[in-house]
This record gives structure tokens, sequence and C-alpha cells, in this order.
């Protein structure tokens, strides 16, 4: 009876929406008031796909009429939680159609409604560029963000498209992976007197030793930053079985130290590492995010592939060469890293989780566009070194350098860069200002896309008194564009 939302975990409210549908006689109309899943959840893409995608070859016009995408704050049902997020939902039956879909998000009362700038017009195209596996409805704030993220998509590929199930197109050779189940593998894990109580010794790197076996650190989301792997260690919260861990957030003076590592709440053995996923280092980023946040794609190498579920792992696929990922991880992850991808990311963000089908779904910049030449360096081997210089500041990375061919002319790895949060900064500032250009974002979106970034603004003010990271990235922004990429801005 509901061949199209009763998958996985039904939520009920689902059901009635497709009984709606098929209620509904051909060139009726239905509006509905639902939760705003409807639209972007991953289980209701089947459903939603067939109110977006033209109902004929030759047209773009699509059954949905109306999307009107409200955040509750209490004003609407006071018994139900503030960001509770839901929809108007207006659409037509199976022959009833419109040229153009009026969409609006985030919107906080009905007045809202008579504001031009926040109205939207999507057609059939819109949705499927903008979210090509799923059909979901983006979540676009105005206007600007609508023409400035659909103008990305003509330009560039999605990281996996699986629009034909038959040919699966990956930008790079990847797969999606959540090693270690917080509480299915829950098991596996051991704590640090667990560790010393059954014989387990330290060896350095935060790592253990009995036999020939070895405990690796089990890091999890909070655990990292944007090229920091060492962020924050995982504190006991023993007073809030709610929230049973913290973090404890490190210092730029312990993080200068190459041999200070956080401390994880549990360690793992290696041996618990399926042999096909051991790895010296790995892609890892932050599966709990929310557009509101101070950023919302966060990623890092990390130093071992035993990380949580909250911290899903971006793997080489199974037959990809060690020297081909040693190629290309360090671009993506400077891509994943970039305000103006974390700025497209926040488009398709509904609730706290980055979802693995949210982020292959996400433009990145064309490997070829790489290879291009600025005073004779290629622009992926500058990357690269960026991506080291940020990343190797502690000797449990010694690997990744040498994979990065960063060693002596013995052959041994040289130390860790020095972490120093104004050098960091600026390196950082001059590789978002570069994939701004890759983008092909002018000055006047860039400086519109780093003001949707309000808590880096204030943090920035209350650090800084003005608004550096903006500053900075508009001014490497020009420095790019004229193919200086040695000089460091000074104001």
């Amino acid at each position: 009876d509901y061949p199209l939302l009763s998958g996985g975990d039904i939520n009920l409210y689902s059901l009635f929406v497709e009984r709606a549908s098929q209620l509904i006689k051909p060139t009726g109309i239905v509006g509905l008031i639902t939760p705003s899943g409807i639209a972007a959840d991953l289980g209701a893409a089947a459903f939603f796909r067939t109110l977006t995608s033209p109902i004929k070859a030759t047209t773009t016009s699509a059954r949905l009429a109306a999307l009107f995408d409200f955040e509750n704050k209490k004003i609407f049902f006071p018994d139900v939680h503030a960001s509770f997020k839901f929809c108007a939902l207006v659409f037509g039956g199976a022959s009833r159609s419109f040229a153009v879909s009026r969409c609006a998000f985030y919107l906080h009362n009905i007045d809202e409604l008579e504001n031009p700038k926040r109205i939207l017009h999507l057609n059939a195209a819109d949705f499927m560029a903008v979210n090509p596996n799923t059909g979901a409805a983006p979540i676009f704030r105005t206007a600007r963000d609508a023409e400035i993220t659909t103008a990305i998509y003509r330009q560039q590929p999605v990281l996996v498209d699986k629009r034909l199930a038959t040919q699966i197109k990956k930008v790079w050779p990847v797969r999606y992976a959540t090693m270690f189940h917080m509480t299915n593998d829950s098991h596996l894990f051991m704590r640090h007197d667990e560790l010393q109580t059954q014989g387990w010794y330290p060896i350095g790197a935060n790592r253990w030793r009995k036999g020939e076996a070895e405990a690796l650190p089990l890091y999890v989301g909070r655990m990292i930053y944007h090229y920091d792997h060492r962020a924050a260690s995982v504190t006991t919260n023993h007073e809030n079985l709610k929230v049973a861990t913290n973090s404890g957030f490190t210092t730029d003076a312990e993080k200068a130290k190459p041999d200070f590592y956080p401390t994880p709440q549990y360690w793992v053995a290696s041996t618990d590492i399926p042999a096909k996923d051991h790895r010296d280092w790995v892609i890892g980023f932050r599966d709990i995010a929310r557009a509101t946040d101070a950023r919302t794609m966060i990623a890092s190498i990390t130093p071992t592939v035993a990380a949580g579920n909250k911290l899903p792992l971006i793997m080489p696929e199974l037959g990809t060469s060690k020297e081909e990922y040693i190629k290309f991880a360090p671009l993506l992850l400077a891509n994943l890293n970039a305000f103006i991808f974390d700025f497209v990311t926040r488009q398709k963000i509904q609730s706290t989780s980055m979802n693995s089908y949210i982020l292959e779904q996400l433009p990145v910049i064309k490997p070829e566009q790489f290879e291009s030449l600025v005073s004779g360096q290629s622009i992926a081997d500058f990357i690269r070194a960026e991506v080291l210089h940020l990343t190797y500041t502690a000797h449990d990375l010694a690997p990744f350098a040498r994979d990065m061919g960063y060693v002596d002319i013995k052959g041994e790895v040289k130390p860790p860069f020095v972490w120093d949060a104004s050098d960091r900064l600026h390196r950082q500032c001059r590789l978002d200002a570069l994939f701004f250009n890759l983008y092909g974002i002018n000055r006047d979106d860039a400086a519109y896309i780093l003001d949707q970034f309000p808590i880096v603004a204030r943090q920035d003010q209350a650090a800084h008194g003005r608004y550096l990271t903006k500053e900075l990235i508009l001014a490497y922004m020009n420095a790019v564009k004229a193919g200086d990429f040695t000089t460091v801005i000074k104001f």
C-alpha cells in the first residue's frame, strides 16, 4: 500500500503523505503540514522525486507547487521542541504540474512569505542539478544563495554521481566507511585502566602493546578540527549520564609539543580492524554537523582508522593503489575544508548529521583543475605542501609525512612542523582564496559567503577586533589571481 515511504524506520506521518498522493484525482491538489524531512530525508527521496521530476521528458514542469519550510521556535506549536522543522507541502495529482515550485526555507513567521527575497522559484532541473542522486530539496535561505549554489553545480561534478545505478561516477576513487559503532561494538573498547589491568603497556604515540598486538586510540568526531587531529581530548562526565562525555579542548601551547596527543575515551586492538581497512592514516570528518554551527564540514587526517561512527572515514576504493590515494587525499581534504565547500554544504543539512548521501552530492573541483601551473608549480603540488604543513604537527603522523615525501637525504622523516596559530591562519586563508578562485567565485560573492559564518566573525572580533579571516581571504584572492602563492599578507 505504501511502496515509496514505508522503508526503514517508518515515521507515521509519511504514510499519510503517500496515502494523500494516492487518493487525489489526477488533476487535483494536496496541501499538508508535515515534518520537513519529507523533502530532505533519504528515506523520503523516492517519493519526493515523484514531485520534483518533470512529468514529461520535454518539460521542466513538476507536481510540486510549493514547499514552505518553518522552524517551530515554540511559536507555531508551543508543545513541540523549538528547533523542530516542519513545512507546508503543496503538490498536484499525477497530471497536475507547475512550471516552477515556490519554495522558502527557515521561515519563522507567515509574514516572511510576503518578502520576495525569501521566495525561490525552482523547476525540476534545479532540484536535480543540486541533489542529483536523491532529488531532495536544497535549503536556500535567499535567492542569492540559490544563484551562487546552482552556478557552482553547473560547473563542477558531485563527489559521487548515482543518477544511473548501472554507471556510478566518482570524481575520486573513494568509499565511505564507519569503522566502530559506539554502542554495538562497545565490547571491543578498552579504557585506560583496563589496558593496565589486562597487561598492556604504553609504547608512545598514544598506543599500547601486549605481545604482538597493539591497542590504537579510538578517534571520535569531537577530537578533530580542520587539519587538526589533536583538537580535543574526550573527558568522562560522571555527573550526567545523558551526556556521558565532554570535549577537553587542547591549547596552542599543548599542540606546540609534537609529542602531545589527545586522550581518547577508549582504545581498540588493531586485530579488531578488518585487514582490508588497515591504514597508517586516513581522512576523517565529523558526522555531527549543523548549518548553524561555526563551521559545518570539518575534516582532518587521523593517524589511525580506529574511529567511532561519529567520525566517518573517506577510504580509498578497494583496488585503488596506495600511491593513488596518497596523491589525491590531500587535494580532497583541502577541498572539504574550504569555506566555499562549507557554504554549499549548509544548503543541504536539514538535521544534525553529515550523512554519506549528503556528502556524495556535494560539488568538488575537477581533478584536471589541480594540474594547472602557477609560477612553474602545479596547483596540486602547492596544495599538498600546504596540507602537509598544516597536518603534520605531531610524531604520530610521521607515516603521512613519509608518504608525502617529507624525508631527509637519508630517507628519514623530518621533524613535525611547529604549531603556529598565526601561520596556520594565513595558510588556511590562502587555501580558501585558492578554492574560491577554483570554484569561479568573485570577490563580492566571496565576501557575501564569508558573512554567512557569523560565529567565525564573532570569534575573530573577540580575538582580533576585526573579521580577520574574511579580510585575509579576500586579500589572498587578489594574490592568488595574480599568481602569487608565497607572499604573506600584512595589513
